[in-house]
């Protein structure tokens, strides 16, 4: 399954794009943001299962964001979630 995610507009990146298999992440594309970053926590998080991710990155602040990429992440985890 494909999940598409806009995140919020107090993070730099403009899209994540998911494939899961059942509960397992296969793949995370995440379109903007800091590279660096968001390729590391792409391929940390291939294949993990969903509710794992989502502990490990939820609640992540960047500065005084309140948010982050990886937060996002874990907020479109959940809505992917919810989709299975």
């Amino acid at each position: 399954m494909e999940y598409r995610y806009i995140p919020s507009d107090r993070v730099c990146s403009q899209e994540m794009i998911i494939e899961l298999d059942g509960d397992i992440i296969k793949k995370v594309t995440i379109i903007g943001g800091c590279a660096g970053n968001t390729v590391g926590v792409s391929n940390l998080v291939a294949g993990m299962k969903i509710d794992d991710a989502i502990k490990r990155l939820e609640g992540i602040p960047c500065g005084m964001r309140g948010t982050s990429c990886p937060d996002q992440l874990a907020i479109a985890l959940k809505e992917a979630k919810e989709n299975l």
